[in-house]
């Protein structure tokens, strides 16, 4: 709040460099305010119409602007409407006269932050003034914690040990930021599609708002389009009541079109429209509605071989195919599988009430010598019957099925005994461990946070592998 007095008696601003546009028709008001305004620390510009103020607005947007409700041509109120069209974000705060005190109440409730009746004395204005950008810097605040949240959560589900997947993180980071264009996944049943595609949208600048999954396959054709578009009442026998599609439910966040490669031409073709002109029609009616939505699709298909036996549209797939993210199978990755293992125990310690919940070496190397037809989502089924069926003792090659053991007995078995010699894939572990210690200078909370991993079971893993805690 102003608190320090002028030596003309006026209140000295606490957001003193602040800038602030005066838009009045009247020139004394502009004159007056600007003057006084500039005594109290802030930088002042003035408009004299509505017109003026958006072109200026679009030229600086400042932080705050004084509007006048009453004006010629473009009123406060339209004015107010254009700004928050134009997604700006500076606050506004209404002038009005006393008898229009009802229609200042109506702009505050279209997102103007406060107004003030004319005539005005200077200290509440510098004071409101004082207390809207108050109220801007904690949003700012609350936008940019909001922020920090949304980025943890965007990657925390996604484990990156292997080169591949650690330059597909890199991508999608850089790729969530182009919050306009289509982003195609694709890859093999399993691989965790579904996983990167809310990371594309969780680091986006549309994360705060709706992200809509249609899994395509679970619909035929005509109920697919229903969900997709929506109809009108009547449009059909059973349409009682008029239905918003899902697309229309995702309007400025992201609809994910899963397993796009099995829609139908029909409905490919009303998805072609739809991306190309970003406008669409209910079934049963022949208004155009226009909506702003982020399409992510994915599909396991070959979608190049799809396109050259007719049976998905060439035009489509070029739509779809702006930013392209191909995820390897877990096969081809088998570095990220230990990763992933302790990824879902610590899931299933929590979920199932088994904070002491571990896994052997041997079947941490049978996990890794499975071929995993069914990719990311098998190996967590498998580890979760195990888990259920399983008592309080760790999780052994026994635990798995007798194809896990079979392919098992083609390579050597592992074992983490204290007093066997180490494998490699201890070996590895144990410098994981070691290498987020040091990056968290030996601090164990944040060394399990760099690992992803609780403090308890890192303290566990350092015990197993006799890693001495740092000295102080």
């Amino acid at each position: 709040m102003a608190d320090e007095s002028l030596s003309n008696g006026y209140l000295m601003s606490n957001h003193a460099g602040a800038n602030i546009m005066v838009v009045d028709d009247e020139q004394l008001v502009r004159w007056s305010l600007e003057n006084d305004l500039q005594r109290a620390g802030f930088s002042v510009s003035t408009a004299s119409s509505g017109e003026e103020a958006i072109e200026a607005v679009r030229r600086n947007e400042p932080d705050l602007i004084l509007l006048d409700i009453r004006m010629p041509g473009m009123d406060g109120i339209q004015v107010l409407h254009e700004l928050r069209r134009m997604n700006s974000a500076c606050m506004v705060v209404m002038l009005s006269a006393l008898s229009d005190v009802e229609n200042a109440v109506t702009a505050v409730r279209a997102g103007a932050y406060d107004y003030i009746p004319k005539p005005f004395d200077l200290d509440d204005v510098i004071l409101r003034i004082d207390k809207a950008l108050d109220h801007q810097v904690l949003e700012q605040e609350v936008r940019r914690y909001r922020s920090q949240q949304t980025d943890r959560q965007g990657l925390q589900n996604i484990v990156a040990v292997s080169e591949p997947m650690r330059r597909i993180v890199d991508f999608i980071a850089r790729a969530a930021q182009q919050g306009n264009s289509t982003v195609l996944i694709r890859g093999e049943t399993g691989v965790g599609k579904d996983v990167l595609a809310r990371a594309v949208h969780a680091l986006s600048p549309r994360a705060s708002k709706p992200f809509v999954e249609i899994n395509c396959p679970s619909f035929p054709p005509h109920l697919l389009e229903n969900e997709l578009f929506g109809h009108e009442r009547g449009a059909f026998t059973d349409a009682r009541s008029q239905k918003e599609g899902l697309l229309e439910i995702a309007h400025k966040g992201a609809a994910f079109l899963n397993e796009i490669g099995d829609v139908d031409l029909t409905v490919q073709a009303k998805l072609l429209q739809f991306l190309e002109k970003k406008v669409f029609r209910r079934i049963g009616s022949t208004k155009e509605r226009s909506i702003d939505v982020r399409i992510i699709a994915a599909t396991n298909h070959n979608l190049e071989k799809a396109v050259e036996e007719g049976r998905f549209r060439r035009d489509l797939y070029y739509r779809l195919n702006v930013i392209s993210i191909i995820v390897p199978p877990l096969r081809e990755r088998v570095d990220d599988i230990p990763a992933l293992i302790e990824h879902f125990l610590e899931q299933f310690r929590s979920e199932f009430s088994k904070p002491n919940l571990e896994i052997d070496g041997e079947a941490i190397a049978a996990l890794m010598r499975y071929s995993w037809p069914g990719n990311v989502r098998e190996l967590r089924n498998c580890l979760e019957r195990a888990v259920l069926l399983g008592g309080d003792e760790p999780i052994t090659l026994a635990s798995f099925s007798p194809e896990i053991e079979r392919q098992s007995h083609t390579g050597v078995s592992y074992s983490v005994e204290a007093d066997e010699p180490a494998s490699p894939l201890i070996e590895q572990e144990k410098r994981m461990i070691l290498d987020a210690l040091e990056q968290a200078d030996w601090n164990q909370s944040q060394a399990a946070r760099i690992l992803r991993i609780s403090r308890d079971t890192l303290r566990y893993r350092m015990k197993k592998y006799a890693i001495a805690p740092s000295s102080e």
